[in-house]
């Protein structure tokens, strides 16, 4: 196909209009010495080589020619160009189709969960390099606590349970699965300061050696980054110290050795609520949170939020010979959220609630004793195995392997007077528990012609979890025992409850992939996914449930085709999921520090994906993507949080040292609970990003390049509604609904100097 002649005039058009234009060429490379499968089950990454086609390169997003399940591949440049510096996780899956995030206190400086076809967190594996990671009590994830963007390469979507070899603790609803950094081949150090909207200021140190040692061997990155911001929301800053390094080993052309380590943490103010009410903005805006006054129960100094992880793993990959090759990673990873939750009960300036009575320090009147502060801690240490192996032969090609991993997990929530930080004498709830996960799988992919690949499987998952709840006030209770209710002491009964549960399932997989043409490929998938109970499943007094809870289950049904040419490429895909005894989380409107999990029974997401990115010329290139369909409870209502469709349009240019981009992102309107199902209404919301990258080579004495960026997050400057939480309703708003909205507009500006 020819390529759009443009005149000079019709360029600068374009350009102008671009200063919009976000997205980057998909330049993957492998990240292992061999393919042992698939990319969202072992890590390893698709390679998109120099011959690739113009469309290829220039795509933010795309399906590969062979997916045999709906996957969109995210690359290194779009993670580099188009992702605000301050950014997390969660920003590097929103090009792809039918996803998307919000977040609240700004882009990186607070928790954003992602949202795929209409499955929210919790309900889907993360994994990093393969390895799957997530919290204990439930599988979510904290978007802003793990992995800044200069820890991120890419990012492989799994829009399905994935193929047998696909591991987690919850396939149930697909994978979003992050890629370490490639190493480079030469020599560079790098020095990047940004500074933006809210006080926000960034400095970051990157090493990288290039192949070293005898015969070039070797390869090592280093970075370390220091983030503080005085953050969208009234006396909430953040302070993020992060720093992840990544080394590999050749030790033969058949065996590589890897190691990664990431270490983050960070601080902030932010209270358990975590958004203003209704009165509150009405009041002092949407960006109302704390305040500098101590006789507030909302004062900044109540609520303090303090997280350090850390993960690392190592991984031995070689090619055996004869077809046979191995990969081993042994890894670990940490997680310590220490939080002290402001007076509970929640007060607005003026109102005059103050904290606690008991040890309240002169001069302060409790108004009510029952409005106290809370200790909080979740806190667990997870270690596992990952053995994965692959035989080809000429029927075709065999993968089998062994996930093996143990969590050690402490959680606690104890009431605390705010002004002395004592804690009462018994704990709302405290619990130890250790999760044990086994999961062995094998698959076969027969070669019934060089076009025609047809690959059953199937993956046993079994999760054993020991629990040790000890007597408290709100969970399991005081055990028989007595509680005086002014201190707070259980007198009598048993000190603790210990319980175990093992939940197995069998899940089968099959896909059928055909390359209809050297260009064009379809699949039809059929995958078994399932998700682990919450641990809140026996938040009952004794610990006793009358019903054990079961595995939630899902079946995925779709159908997709991938098509590409030189400047154009494109994929589309029908899907039908069940999911069954699947769990309702939400936050509990009358006691914000606590999550509720209820069953919900049957719920059904389907519809139809597409994505495609066209080269026009000149160095412009457009993207676009489109997610339509519902996701239903069997009673017919949507599932909270659910959106009936997810658009994005990206206008790109590239050339003479300039890449910019233009992301718009629509989400169609969803629904809140409330009083009752879906009684609050969120509106479509249009969320439009702009990003300015210039690059220079050797712009002056000993420098390499230099790279300038402006990122703007909200262009327009909205303030959408993007949640609501409460007992109300349309009909019925309440002043106390918590609102959480859209953030204002802003810019950061960042330097790069590489030597």
């Amino acid at each position: 196909m020819r390529h759009l002649e443009l005149k000079q005039l019709t360029k600068n058009v374009l350009l102008a209009v671009s200063a919009m234009c976000a997205v980057a060429p998909v330049v993957v490379q492998a990240q292992q010495a061999t393919d042992l499968g698939s990319v969202g089950a072992t890590g390893t990454m698709i390679t998109i080589t120099g011959k690739s086609s113009a469309a290829e390169n220039a795509a933010p997003s795309q399906g590969m020619l062979d997916a045999r399940s709906a996957e969109s591949v995210v690359g290194d440049q779009y993670v580099r160009d188009f992702e605000s510096p301050v950014a997390d996780f969660s920003q590097t899956f929103l090009i792809t189709p039918g996803a998307f995030s919000y977040s609240p206190t700004g882009v990186g400086l607070g928790n954003a969960g992602t949202v795929m076809r209409g499955l929210t967190d919790s309900q889907y594996l993360v994994t990093f390099d393969g390895i799957p990671f997530n919290d204990t009590n439930g599988v979510s994830h904290h978007s802003y606590t793990y992995f800044p963007t200069m820890a991120i390469g890419g990012a492989v979507v799994d829009r399905s349970p994935g193929t047998a070899a696909t591991i987690g603790q919850a396939t149930f609803g697909g994978s979003l699965n992050l890629l370490s950094r490639n190493l480079e081949d030469k020599q560079r150090t790098s020095v990047t300061a940004s500074a933006g909207t809210w006080g926000t200021d960034l400095f970051q140190l990157e090493h990288e050696t290039g192949w070293i040692g005898e015969n070039g061997s070797s390869n090592l990155l280093m970075n370390i980054q220091q983030m503080k911001s005085d953050g969208y929301y009234t006396l909430d800053p953040v302070d993020r110290t992060a720093m992840s390094t990544k080394f590999e080993h050749m030790i033969s052309p058949d065996t590589m050795f890897t190691g990664f380590f990431a270490y983050e943490r960070v601080r902030n103010n932010l209270n358990d609520f975590g958004a203003p009410s209704r009165q509150d903005i009405a009041l002092y805006g949407n960006n109302f949170m704390n305040v500098s006054d101590p006789s507030q129960l909302n004062y900044q100094g109540y609520n303090v939020y303090d997280v350090s992880t850390t993960f690392g793993y190592v991984d031995w990959n070689s090619n055996l010979g004869g077809g046979w090759k191995i990969d081993e990673k042994l890894y670990n990873y940490s997680y310590h959220n220490q939080q002290n939750i402001g007076g509970y009960g929640g007060a607005l300036p003026g109102a005059g609630n103050m904290v606690p009575g008991y040890g309240t320090a002169a001069g302060l009147v409790s108004n009510k004793t029952d409005d106290v502060g809370i200790d909080k801690l979740n806190a667990y240490h997870t270690s596992g195995s990952l053995f994965r192996a692959t035989d080809e032969t000429t029927m075709g090609t065999l993968r089998t392997g062994l996930w093996a991993e143990y969590a050690n997990s402490f959680r606690h929530q104890t009431n605390m007077n705010d002004l002395t930080q004592v804690d009462m004498l018994s704990p709302r709830f405290s619990e130890n528990y250790q999760t044990y996960t086994l999961q062995p799988y094998v698959e076969f992919e027969f070669k019934v012609t060089d076009d025609l690949k047809i690959t059953p499987g199937v993956k046993y998952a079994q999760y054993t979890q020991n629990y040790d709840h000890f007597a408290d006030l709100k969970k399991v209770g005081p055990l028989g025992g007595t509680v005086t209710s002014s201190t707070g002491a259980i007198t009598g009964g048993l000190p603790d409850v210990t319980n175990e549960i093992t939940y197995r399932d069998w899940l089968p997989t099959l896909d059928i992939h055909y390359m209809v043409q050297p260009n064009w490929s379809a699949y039809a998938q059929f995958a078994a996914g399932d998700l682990i109970p919450p641990t809140s499943v026996f938040d009952y007094p004794f610990a006793n449930t009358t019903t054990p809870p079961k595995i939630q289950k899902s079946t995925t049904v779709q159908f997709g085709t991938v098509w590409k040419s030189n400047d154009f490429t494109t994929d589309f895909d029908v899907f039908h999921v069940k999911l069954d005894n699947s769990y309702n989380c939400y936050t509990d409107p009358n006691n914000t520090s606590d999550t509720i999990c209820a069953a919900a029974g049957t719920e059904v997401t389907q519809g139809v994906e597409w994505e495609g990115t066209y080269v026009i010329g000149g160095g412009f290139s457009a993207y676009a993507n489109a997610s339509v369909g519902t996701t239903k409870y069997d009673s017919g209502l949507w599932v909270p949080g659910a959106p009936s469709d997810v658009e994005t349009l990206s206008l790109m240019y590239k050339d003479s040292g300039w890449d910019t981009g233009l992301i718009v992102k629509r989400v169609g309107k969803m629904y809140n609970n409330g009083a009752t199902p879906n009684a609050y209404t969120i509106d479509p919301i249009t969320l439009t990003n702009l990003f300015l990258n210039y690059t220079i080579k050797n712009p002056w004495a000993y420098t390499k390049q230099a790279k300038f960026q402006v990122a703007v997050n909200n262009l327009t400057n909205i303030h959408s509604i993007t949640g609501i939480s409460g007992n109300g309703s349309d009909s019925n708003p309440l002043p106390a609904d918590a609102i959480t909205t859209v953030p204002s507009r802003s810019v950061a500006v960042t330097m790069t100097l590489d030597f």
